[in-house]
């Protein structure tokens, strides 16, 4: 089974995971929690009423709540029947959860990509990448695949739904909140919470090459 061990558990014990639930909520807060996209959606939905940007924020919520609980399971079910040995599905996570952070720390270095102007909004932009990128789908996927239990699949499920609620909030208030504090601070914000999850992504990888020494392949 794929799961992530701390150490050598007798059957009628509970799994012990590497990444604790509060973790996994600073995972998916980084990769589809509002920080990277409340600049994105307040651009593209500049135009619109506020009738009308309540509309696009609970339509863009309900898409990718539905994406969420779809990839989740059926993702994670189809990549556990690949049979892939669990120190490579989680050198695999941690790979996808390094080089997000690392995107994340240095996109402060790059200039900022002009608004386009007049264009329509796309409720499929904003829920794809803008609100639920790719590489979140795929930590999501790896989370659930490298998960033992129905329980915990089910947490990291309703961890990630209500990571998508607290976008809906900051979409459904976008406009008095960049009044009321800027996007300075969400950078800045952006880039100590990229820190811990290099930190995490790393913990990960090192502890996926400490087991694959001991992995039946090894010897």
């Amino acid at each position: 089974m794929s799961m992530l061990w701390m150490s050598q558990l007798a059957p009628a014990q509970e799994p012990s995971y590497l990444l604790t639930l509060a973790d996994v909520f600073l995972l998916f807060f980084i990769m589809i929690g509002p920080i990277k996209s409340i600049g994105p959606f307040a651009a593209g939905t500049a135009g619109l009423s506020a009738t009308e940007l309540r509309r696009v924020a609970w339509k863009v919520f309900a898409v990718s709540a539905v994406t969420v609980l779809i990839a989740g399971t059926v993702g994670g079910k189809l990549l556990q029947k690949w049979h892939i040995a669990p120190p490579v599905l989680q050198l695999a996570g941690g790979l996808v959860f390094l080089l997000v952070a690392l995107q994340m720390v240095l996109a402060q270095y790059r200039p900022a990509a002009p608004a386009a102007a007049g264009q329509p909004v796309s409720i499929s932009h904003l829920a794809f990448p803008v609100t639920l990128p790719a590489y979140g789908i795929a930590a999501l996927i790896v989370l659930v695949a490298m998960s033992a239990a129905t329980d915990r699949v089910i947490w990291i499920l309703a961890i990630a739904v209500a990571v998508l609620v607290l976008d809906l909030l900051v979409m459904l208030f976008v406009r008095p909140l960049l009044r009321g504090i800027g996007q300075l601070p969400l950078q800045i914000l952006g880039a100590v919470l990229g820190m811990l999850q290099v930190a995490l992504a790393l913990q990960l990888m090192a502890s996926a090459l400490h087991q694959g020494r001991t992995w039946p392949w090894a010897s």
